[in-house]
């Protein structure tokens, strides 16, 4: 009888394992202006590095342009909640803000279980996009950088386009490297850059 019961609860100490959330959907994740950001820097807090695990996995890849398109920063970060920088913009300036995360080791699907949904077997994709501006005036009198939309996250794991579906008629893929720099094979499910021939990249993981 001891045994059986032994059994059953290291049976039920298993299963409590394994609906363990680890991860929650993109749109549940966002950006928040830190109060460490200034006239002449930035420091961004995001919420996926606390909700998304294992964090050591997680890579945040930040985008910084403003509107004409120019690209004003650009950082790649693994582990960290917070992308920090000094910078010259204008105060008077709008600056688009995009960062990807993505995390392979990590898994939805004990989320969809505690919420009862079918399970999809994703892993964590998630882009964001938003805009910030110098305010002033009330409540901040003293000016701080601040998000505009305040968007959530857009899952991409969607996203099934093959690795030349995004390659126009004028330009042609001639390479592609990691985040290091360092040229790379194509490899799916796999955050890499595609250099094309016009001078163009993009920075896409390509699901299997």
């Amino acid at each position: 009888m001891k045994r059986i019961l032994l059994a059953v609860l290291v049976l039920i100490g298993l299963q409590t394992q394994a609906q363990v959330i680890t991860c929650v959907p993109c749109d549940q994740l966002g950006m928040v202006m830190n109060v460490g950001s200034s006239e002449t820097s930035i420091s961004i807090y995001h919420s996926g590095q606390y909700m998304t695990h294992p964090q050591e996995h997680n890579v945040f890849v930040w985008e910084f342009s403003d509107q004409q398109g120019n690209l004003l920063h650009q950082e790649t970060i693994v582990d960290d909640a917070f992308c920090n920088f000094g910078h010259s913009w204008s105060l008077t300036d709008t600056i688009n803000v995009t960062v990807t995360l993505v995390n392979d080791s990590a898994n939805l699907d004990n989320w969809y279980i505690n919420q009862g949904l079918p399970l999809t077997g994703n892993s964590i994709n998630c882009l964001f996009e938003d805009q910030i501006y110098w305010e002033t005036g009330d409540p901040t009198p003293w000016g701080s950088w601040t998000f505009i939309h305040n968007n959530p996250g857009v899952d991409l794991n969607n996203n099934t386009l093959g690795i030349d579906d995004n390659v126009s008629d004028n330009k042609k893929l001639i390479k592609i490297v990691d985040l290091s720099g360092n040229d790379a094979e194509f490899e799916y499910n796999k955050v890499l850059i595609y250099i094309y021939s016009d001078g163009t990249y993009e920075k896409k993981v390509i699901l299997e």
